[in-house]
């Protein structure tokens, strides 16, 4: 019997716009009535996930930061914790740091963004609307690397936007040269740096033994490539109709698109039976 609905948020439970739209409001109402949680899985930190969540009764725990990051809340506090080396992020910067990208730090709940790599928030090729969304979640850091390693605590993701083709290839040849560390993206400008051990699938098995829930009472949803071992984990993984054709070919159905309210069309059925 289904009792966790895991969900990624953009391009998922997100339509384009980045809303939340009625229909999948109302599936979380329904969840609610009954007692199954929608767990946000994403790739953002906790203070990324939209306030309709965070307030709504039927979540209560989000897997963050691609599985890195396992939180409470309603207190914000950390249950699970998957960093990664603050000298393997020291040498990971050296390879890329004369490159046009952004180096994001994800620690203490925030997104540092070094200040003087700011400006390719606003060069890189996205819609406005996620424009608008990455840099409110952001937090300019006057300083170095070094400086901002020193004064952070664990640092459980890193984030780089590239601006060429070129800075892509050279910075996923320097993740993919570390065997400590796994690569993901959710859109064609960034690459999502974790722990090797730390991806949405991992994060979705560790809370299902939290909680003492069986694996297969999950279903997951999600459009990117940082979703596949989250579709690949849940008792029912469930592709988007935008996804990208690695999700597809990890899930076992699909829905209908974010922006068509695909994870409260295929839900509300189900929850309907409970």
């Amino acid at each position: 019997m289904l009792k966790l609905a895991f969900v990624d948020m953009d391009g998922t439970f997100l339509n384009s716009a980045k809303k939340i739209t009625p229909e999948n409001l109302a599936a979380l109402d329904l969840a609610a009535q009954r007692g199954v949680q929608f767990v946000p899985c994403t790739g953002r930190n906790v203070n990324g996930i939209p306030e309709q969540m965070v307030s709504h009764p039927s979540v209560n725990y989000a897997v963050c930061c691609n599985g890195a990051l396992v939180c409470d809340v309603h207190t914000g506090g950390v249950l699970h914790e998957v960093g990664i080396d603050k000298e393997t992020v020291r040498a990971l910067y050296r390879q890329v740091e004369d490159l046009p990208v952004t180096f994001d730090i994800f620690a203490d709940s925030k997104v540092y963004t070094l200040a003087d790599r700011w400006h390719y928030l606003d060069e890189m090729p996205v819609d406005e609307a996620s424009r608008a969304q990455l840099k409110s979640i952001r937090v300019p850091f006057d300083g170095t690397l070094d400086q901002l390693l020193a004064a952070c605590g664990t640092v459980c993701r890193v984030n780089v936007f590239f601006m060429t083709e070129e800075a892509k290839s050279q910075v996923w040849a320097a993740v993919d040269a570390d065997a400590s560390l796994r690569r993901a993206s959710s859109l064609p400008c960034n690459v999502e740096v974790t722990d090797v051990s730390a991806h949405k699938g991992a994060g979705l098995r560790w809370l299902c033994g939290h909680l003492g829930v069986d694996v297969a009472d999950t279903v997951a949803f999600g459009d990117a490539s940082n979703d596949v071992t989250m579709l690949e984990a849940a008792g029912d993984g469930v592709a988007m109709a935008n996804a990208l054709p690695e999700a597809v070919a990890a899930a076992n159905h699909a829905t209908s698109s974010c922006d068509d309210s695909g994870v409260a069309r295929y839900l509300m059925p189900i929850l309907s039976t409970l």
